[in-house]
Formats: structure tokens, C-alpha cells, sequence
């Protein structure tokens, strides 16, 4: 790997090289020998290799943040543990179903939030499932006979169907169904952008707004197409064809850089609860200063490592790192240094009497039980 890691300018440029001869080679297999290549689909297929470039290059970059590479690191570690291995299964299968499938994290903001990411991701996902699928020519539909068609699946042909039954009517009007979706949930979302207050505020047009916008004119061409050639007659059609195709050309070369790359990394979520689960009775630490239970060992360790990796020098005079306690400890404790005392006189969490007797606030209160759902039978054990 060494070796022809040297034929390559960066590490970045070989695995583009790699994805894009992978592409190659299945679009070889599928098309047999490329020739059931579709050349209506050419403009798709070229920006399709710009995509995957480009996506390549973003997760290679986001890949070797300190924090990002730290994570993954410890997840294939903690893979390898034994004792640990029903508690991680359980954590992927729990975290997959109930954040990425159901989308629970969004659903916790509001119902129509949820409904409108819950649209806009699974009619995305859809689509470009659709269209790579497509365009590489991973799938075709080959005509059996006047009323049958087959599925042709990576050059094997799988199941028959009829031409004009309700499974073929379903499977040929996918995109026009997942951009029926994202066409609602991008509407739903600039209603709320528009109109929400609190969002207009912190809203950037380039960030927020644009992918919206994007995705709105990709999934309203494309409708406007099946209308043309269904309803019209083909009216028009050549010409929303090109339209369609630029505004798919640029949805795909933005996406790797702009807001939309938070899609394909999300399934990497799933690597969080796994590593950091904040269980009392599971590699739990106390807080050095207070014994309050607050995170576990190896978030902790792979925060020292990430400071670390960052240049941020965080150790305390008697050799302790701040990460060693509790968040209510930390800034008690940055608090006092910044008052030049080493410790608070009497109950820490009530007010501080300074040098010139002005009473501060005080730190708030211990983390109560009810943090980690533990009943009071539970607790009586």
C-alpha cells in the first residue's frame, strides 16, 4: 500500500483514484462491457464521477480533524473488546433505527421539523439511490416481450414484471415519489425560514437558504418533465431536459462542500452512544474533586488526546487535566482561579465572598440521580 501510496501526490488523490476506478469497473460489470450504456444519461454520469471526487475529498478532509479521526479510532478499538461487544451491537442497531431511519433527534424539535427533515433526507436518499443506480447502469429494465419487463440488476437478470401492473407503475414513477417528498419538505422548511423570526436572525442565504433552493429547482424540473410527456404531449421537453440536467449537474457538484454533506456522514453517528454512553454503572468516572459521576473513561481520555493533538495544555498544578472533573467542578474551578483563590471557603455551591466583599452567584447544584434514570428502588440496591 506504501508503494502505490508513492504514485500519488496525497493519500486524498489515491483514494479519489481508487473510488473512481471502483466506478469504472462496476459500470463495466453492469453495463456488459459498457454496451448497455444509456447516452441520455451521459451529462448525468460525468458530474455523477465529479460527486463521488468530490465526496471522496470532503471525507478525507473531514476524516483527519483530530476529533472526527479520534472517534473513529476508538470505535474500531472498542469493536475489538469482547465484553463490550453486546452493548455495542445494541448501540448501532439502536441508534441507526431511532436517529437515522426514524429521525428521532429532529422529531425531539417539533413536529413539523420533523416531518420536514424526515421528507427532505429519505426523498434525497431515494432519489440518488434512482439515480446513480441508473446512471452507472447498476440497474436496467430490459423488455421481455410486449406486456413483461425484467429487472436487470449488475448484468443479472432478477424478477419479471408486467409492463402496466401496479409494481411497474410504482417502480417507474420513483423519482417522480421521492421528489414529490423533498419538494414538500423544502417548501415546509422555507415557510419556517421565512417566517420564523428567530431563525431569520441566524439563517446565512449561502449556507441555509441555497441548498434549498437547489434541491427545490432539481425536484420541480424534474416534475415538470413527467407532466411535458405525459400531459403535454412532450411540450417543451428538450429544453426542461437541459434545464434539469444543469440544475442536477450543480446539486451534485455542491454537494460535497456545502450543507448537504451532513447526509452521508450521519450514519457515523451511530459511533457516539457506542463509545460515550453515559451509564452509572458502565465505565463511568467520578469527578476528582466532587466524586460526582459525569462521563466515562474513554471520552475522557480522547478528550486529553484531541487537546492534546491541538496544542491546548490543560494540565493543573498538582497534574490533574481539567477533563478529570465534572463539568460544575470546572468552572468552579476556573472561576476561583480567576479570583486568585485556590479553593472555596465553606459550601462551595453557595455564593463566593470576594477580596472587596461582593457576594458572586455560586455554582448551582450537584448533578441529582435522575440524570442517569435511575429509579429510587434502583438506587436502594
Amino acid at each position: 500500500m506504501i508503494n502505490i501510496e508513492k504514485s500519488f501526490y496525497s493519500k486524498t488523490s489515491m483514494y479519489a483514484f481508487l473510488v473512481t476506478t471502483m466506478l469504472f469497473l462496476s459500470m463495466w460489470i453492469a453495463t456488459d462491457n459498457f454496451t448497455d450504456i444509456d447516452m441520455a444519461l451521459l451529462g448525468y454520469m460525468l458530474s455523477s464521477f465529479i460527486f463521488a471526487i468530490g465526496l471522496t475529498i470532503r471525507f478525507c478532509a473531514w476524516l483527519i480533524r483530530p476529533a472526527t479521526h479520534q472517534v473513529i479510532k476508538r470505535s474500531f478499538k472498542n469493536m475489538k473488546i469482547k465484553k463490550k461487544a453486546n452493548r455495542n451491537v445494541k448501540a448501532i442497531i439502536v441508534t441507526a433505527f431511532e436517529n437515522i431511519f426514524l429521525q428521532k433527534f429532529i422529531f425531539k424539535r417539533g413536529i413539523y421539523r420533523g416531518v420536514q427533515h424526515f421528507l427532505i433526507a429519505w426523498g434525497c436518499i431515494g432519489s440518488f439511490a434512482i439515480t446513480f443506480g441508473l446512471t452507472f447502469g447498476w440497474m436496467r429494465f430490459d423488455l421481455i416481450d410486449p406486456e413483461t419487463y425484467q429487472i436487470i440488476v449488475f448484468n443479472v437478470p432478477t424478477v419479471k414484471m408486467a409492463a402496466h401492473g401496479l409494481v411497474a407503475e410504482i417502480i417507474y414513477n420513483g423519482l417522480n415519489i421521492t421528489a414529490i417528498m423533498v419538494m414538500i419538505g423544502v417548501c415546509m422548511a422555507l415557510y419556517r425560514r421565512v417566517t420564523n423570526q428567530d431563525v431569520k436572525i441566524t439563517q446565512r442565504a449561502e449556507f441555509d437558504l441555497f441548498p434549498l433552493y437547489l434541491l427545490l429547482t432539481v425536484t420541480l424540473t424534474g416534475l415538470v418533465l413527467t407532466v411535458s410527456y405525459t400531459f403535454l404531449d412532450g411540450w417543451m421537453h428538450h429544453y426542461m431536459t437541459l434545464i434539469h440536467q444543469i440544475s442536477v449537474v450543480i446539486l451534485l457538484i455542491y454537494f460535497p462542500f456545502g450543507k448537504l454533506f451532513h447526509l452521508p456522514i450521519r450514519p457515523l453517528a451511530t459511533a457516539v452512544p457506542m463509545n460515550y454512553q453515559e451509564e452509572v454503572r458502565i465505565d463511568t468516572r467520578a469527578c476528582l474533586k466532587c466524586s460526582t459521576k459525569y462521563s466515562n473513561d474513554d471520552q475522557i481520555s480522547d478528550v486529553k488526546d484531541i487537546l492534546a493533538i491541538q496544542k491546548f495544555d490543560l494540565k493543573m498544578s498538582d497534574g490533574t487535566y481539567l477533563a478529570d472533573y465534572c463539568p460544575s467542578c470546572r468552572r468552579r474551578i476556573r472561576v476561583l482561579k480567576q479570583l486568585n483563590k485556590e479553593s472555596a471557603v465553606g459550601d462551595p455551591y453557595a455564593p463566593i465572598r470576594t477580596m472587596n466583599d461582593i457576594h458572586l452567584s455560586g455554582f448551582g447544584r450537584k448533578r441529582s440521580e435522575e440524570f442517569y434514570n435511575i429509579d429510587s428502588n434502583e438506587k436502594q440496591e
